[in-house]
C-alpha cells in the first residue's frame, strides 16, 4: 500500500497533468475560433465540452478549480482578453441576486466578481438607496437592477430577487461584501452536483461553544434539532449562500423573508445541504449601530426567526422534531450506568 506521502505525490502529479491539458485546450479553442470573436461565452462553451470528455463533472472543486483556471489562461493568453470569465462545467443555468442599501463604494468591487462567473443573469435588489448605488451598477446585458425606494431588508430583498430570478441555481451575496470569484464558483458547483442548499461554513472562524453568543447557538439548535448536527451553526442567514431551484420550489420564494424558516422547511423535506466552502464574512461584515453589541436589534431579530421557523416545522414534525422520546426505564439505566 503506498504511504500517504506518496498518495499525496502521485495526486499532486494528476493534478499537475490536468492543468497542463486544460492550459493546452484553452489554447486550442480560443485559436479555433477568430481572435476578433473570441470571448467568454465562447470560452465558457468550449470548456464545457472539454470538461465532459475530461470527466470533470461531479470532481472536487480543488481539481474544477485548478483545471478553470488553467483552461483560462490558455484561452486568454491566446486570444489576448484581459478579463475572462472563469469557466465552469455547469450543466444548468446560474443566476446571481445581490441585495444592497447604500452601498455605493463597495457595489462595484461585489458585481465585477461576479462578473467573472458564467451566469446568465445578475440581479441587484437596491432598496432604501439615497447614495450613487443605482449608478454604480455597471450597464452590462446580464445584469438588472430592480429598486425600491423604500428600505426592505436583505432578506426582503433576497426574496424579491429569487422571484425574478430564472436560473437552475441561485447564489446569494450582499452589496457591501465582495468575495472572490473563485470561492462564489464552489457554491454553484455544490448545486450543480446535486445540493440543495449550500450554506458557508463559519465553523472555522466561531469560537467555543462557551463563548460563542446566542445568535450562533440558535443556528446550531436548529440544525440539530432537525438531525443535521453535522451543520453546526451553518446557517441561510450568512451569505454567500445558493439554492437549486427544487429548493426554491420546494420550501416557496416567501419563506426566504425568514432564511432559519426557509432552511428548516428545506431539511425537513429531506433536501440535501451541505457547506462547501469557508468564506470569513464575519472580519468583512460592515458593524452598523443595529448589529453590535449584546442583545442588538440585529441579534433579536434572528433569534425570533429561529423561533419562528421551529415553530413552523412542529406543525408537521411534532414538537420534538428529530430528537428522539427515551422511555422512564431507558432513562433509569442510562443514569444507573454512569
Amino acid at each position: 500500500m503506498a504511504r500517504p506521502s506518496a498518495r499525496k505525490g502521485l495526486a499532486g502529479g494528476l493534478i499537475q497533468r490536468l492543468k497542463a491539458r486544460a492550459l493546452a485546450a484553452g489554447a486550442r479553442a480560443a485559436a479555433s475560433r477568430e481572435k476578433a470573436a473570441a470571448d467568454s461565452p465562447h470560452m465558457q462553451a468550449c470548456f464545457q465540452e472539454w470538461a465532459r470528455a475530461e470527466r470533470l463533472d461531479n470532481s472536487p472543486f480543488a481539481t474544477i478549480l485548478a483545471a478553470s483556471l488553467a483552461y483560462r489562461r490558455g484561452y486568454a493568453d491566446t486570444a489576448g482578453l484581459s478579463t475572462p470569465w472563469l469557466p465552469l462545467p455547469l450543466n444548468g443555468s446560474a443566476s446571481a441576486i445581490v441585495t444592497a442599501s447604500n452601498e455605493e463604494k463597495t457595489l462595484p468591487a461585489v458585481v465585477a466578481e461576479l462578473r467573472k462567473l458564467p451566469l446568465q443573469e445578475i440581479i441587484v435588489v437596491l432598496n432604501g438607496c439615497n447614495d450613487g448605488s443605482f449608478t454604480a451598477v455597471d450597464r452590462d446585458p446580464r445584469i438588472t437592477r430592480l429598486s425600491f425606494p423604500e428600505r426592505l431588508g436583505h432578506d426582503v430583498g433576497r426574496a424579491i430577487g429569487a422571484a425574478a430570478a430564472t436560473g437552475d441555481i441561485l447564489l446569494f451575496t450582499d452589496g457591501d461584501l465582495c468575495v472572490g470569484a473563485e470561492d462564489l464558483a464552489a457554491f454553484l458547483i455544490a448545486i450543480d452536483q446535486g445540493m440543495d442548499l449550500a450554506l458557508n461554513d463559519l465553523s472555522p472562524y466561531l469560537p467555543p461553544f462557551s463563548q460563542q453568543d446566542e445568535v450562533t447557538r440558535c443556528k446550531a439548535f436548529l440544525n440539530l434539532a432537525l438531525g443535521r448536527p453535522d451543520l453546526k451553526a451553518n446557517s441561510l442567514t450568512a451569505v454567500p449562500n445558493a439554492l437549486s431551484r427544487r429548493a426554491l420550489q420546494t420550501v416557496g420564494t416567501a419563506a426566504l423573508i425568514v432564511p432559519p424558516k426557509a432552511q428548516a422547511l428545506a431539511l425537513a423535506r429531506g433536501l440535501k445541504a451541505g457547506a462547501p466552502i469557508s468564506v470569513d464574512v464575519i472580519r468583512k461584515n460592515r458593524i452598523r449601530t443595529s448589529n453590535s453589541g449584546t442583545g442588538n436589534a440585529v441579534a433579536q431579530m434572528i433569534i425570533g426567526d429561529h423561533m419562528e421557523a421551529l415553530g413552523e416545522v412542529m406543525k408537521t414534525e411534532g414538537v420534538r422534531l428529530r430528537f428522539a422520546t427515551i422511555g422512564r426505564s431507558e432513562l433509569a439505566k442510562m443514569r444507573n450506568a454512569r
